[in-house]
C-alpha cells in the first residue's frame, strides 16, 4: 500500500471529506520516524475513451492517455528530527500516443520533530481530507495534485483524542505556486481540528478556518464537523459544513449516509443538502493552474462523482444554486477483484444546470501486484435553458504501487 507521510501520519480515523464521499479512513497518530532510509512510490497508467457531444468512442482527439511516476523518500536524523520528499512526473498522450505534455515537480519537501505525542511538519506537505476539509490533497495517477507549504502539528496527550492545529501560506500544483492572501503580507489560513473517539464504535470530527484577508474579499470563516457510529450491521453518518467572507454570501451543506453488508455486497445510500453562496466550501478550484475559487466548483462538499478534472465533478458544480443530492453505491466481491456501481442523482435551483444524473460500473481487480480497473461513465447535465450534455467515458488503468 502506497507509504504517504510516515514521519508525521495526519490521516484520522472517521469520514473521508473528499467531495462528499463518506467514507472510513485510517487513524491518526503521530508515528515515531523509521529506523532507516523509506522509500515509497508509484507507477501508473490510464486510457480513458471518451463520447461527448459529435464525438464518438473511435476519435482519438477525444481520447487520452497518462503515465504517472511518484518517487518519495524519508530519513530519521536523529534527536526527533528527519525530513522527507516527493517527485511527481506525469506524460500525457493523445488518444493516438503522440506527445502531448510533460510535467514533473518536487510536490513534497518538508522537515519534521517529534517529541513525546506531539509532532511537527514543516514545508511542502499533503494535507488530509477528513481533518482538512476546507484544504486537501488528493492523487490523481498516484501523484498528489496540490500541495500546501506551511506547518501542521500534531498531539495525543489527551486519551481518546488527536489535537491538529496548521498555518497554511499557500499552495502548489503542477502549474505553480499562489498565495491564499493577495496582499504583499501573506497572512494565510489557520486551522485547528479534533478527533475523539471516547464512545464505543463512534468517531466525532471538528475543523475550523480562518483566513485573514482571502484574496480581496476580506476575511473568510469556516466550520465543519461530523459523526459517525455503528448500530448493528449499519454504518451512519452525519457531516455538516458552513464558510463565509467578508464580500461573499455564506454557503453550507449538510449530508447524511447509511450502509451495510449482505454477504459479498455491500451498499452505501447518501444524501445531501447544499445551500451553494459564493463562498468557496473548499479550495479545489484555487491554484495555480485555475487562481479564481468561484469559476466552477464553488463547493465540492457533496460531489457525488469527483473526476480528474475539478471542473468535470458531478454534483456541487453550482455557484449560488440549491442542491439535493441522492447516491447509491454498491459493491460484489468477486474471486479475483470486486465489481462497484454507483448511481446518482441532483437537483438544483438558482442555477445555470437544472440537473444532473450519473451512473458508472467497474471491476477493480490485481494483477500480481498491480491495481487494475475497468470502468464505465455516464453522465446526462440538463441546463435551466433545457438544453443538454451527455458524456460517457470508458477508462482502464494500472497502478503498481512500492
Amino acid at each position: 500500500m502506497l507509504k504517504k507521510g510516515l514521519l508525521l501520519s495526519v490521516v484520522a480515523s472517521g469520514l473521508i471529506y473528499a467531495g462528499g464521499d463518506i467514507a472510513p479512513a485510517q487513524p491518526v497518530a503521530p508515528q515515531a520516524a523509521p529506523a532507516a532510509c523509506d522509500f515509497w512510490g508509484t507507477l501508473s497508467f490510464r486510457y480513458d475513451a471518451n463520447k461527448a457531444g459529435a464525438y464518438s468512442f473511435g476519435d482519438s482527439e477525444n481520447n487520452a492517455a497518462v503515465a504517472g511516476l511518484a518517487i518519495g523518500v524519508e530519513k530519521a536524523l536523529g534527536y526527533g528530527f528527519g525530513f522527507g520528499a516527493e517527485l511527481g512526473a506525469r506524460y500525457t498522450l493523445d488518444g493516438s500516443f503522440n506527445k502531448v505534455s510533460e510535467t514533473a515537480e518536487l510536490s513534497q519537501a518538508y522537515l519534521t520533530y517529534k517529541t513525546g505525542n506531539t509532532a511537527i511538519k514543516l514545508g511542502r506537505q499533503a494535507l488530509p481530507q477528513n481533518l482538512s476539509p476546507w484544504a486537501w490533497s488528493d492523487r490523481v495517477d498516484g501523484i498528489i495534485d496540490r500541495a500546501y507549504n506551511g506547518i501542521v502539528v500534531v498531539n495525543t496527550d489527551i486519551k481518546d483524542t488527536v489535537l491538529v492545529g496548521a498555518w497554511i501560506a499557500s499552495f502548489t500544483d503542477d502549474a505553480g505556486s499562489v498565495k491564499i492572501s493577495d496582499t504583499s503580507k501573506n497572512k494565510g489560513l489557520f486551522m485547528v481540528a479534533a478527533e475523539y473517539k471516547g464512545i464505543a464504535n463512534t468517531t466525532l470530527d471538528f475543523s475550523a478556518y480562518y483566513v485573514p484577508k482571502l484574496l480581496s474579499y476580506g476575511k473568510a470563516i469556516s466550520f465543519w464537523g461530523m459523526a459517525q457510529t455503528k448500530v448493528n450491521s449499519v454504518d451512519l453518518a452525519f457531516q455538516a459544513a458552513y464558510a463565509k467572507a467578508d464580500a461573499l454570501t455564506k454557503s453550507f451543506a449538510i449530508a447524511a449516509s447509511a450502509g451495510t453488508s449482505f454477504g459479498n455486497l455491500d451498499a452505501t445510500l447518501t444524501v445531501g443538502y447544499i445551500n451553494d453562496g459564493t463562498t468557496p466550501l473548499n479550495l479545489s478550484q484555487f491554484g495555480a493552474s485555475s487562481p479564481n475559487p468561484f469559476n466552477s466548483v464553488s463547493s465540492s462538499v457533496l460531489s457525488t462523482f469527483v473526476d480528474d478534472d475539478y471542473a468535470a465533478s458531478f454534483g456541487g458544480e453550482v455557484n449560488g444554486g440549491k442542491q439535493k443530492i441522492v447516491k447509491l453505491d454498491l459493491g460484489y466481491k468477486l474471486p479475483y477483484g470486486k465489481l462497484v456501481s454507483s448511481i446518482a442523482y441532483d437537483k438544483t435551483s438558482g442555477g445555470p444546470i437544472d440537473k444532473n444524473i450519473g451512473a458508472k460500473i467497474g471491476y477493480e481487480f490485481d494483477i500480481k501486484g498491480v491495481d487494475a480497473v475497468v470502468e464505465y461513465r455516464y453522465e446526462k447535465t440538463t441546463y435551466s435553458s433545457g438544453a443538454s450534455d451527455k458524456n460517457q467515458r470508458v477508462r482502464f488503468a494500472l497502478m503498481h504501487k512500492f
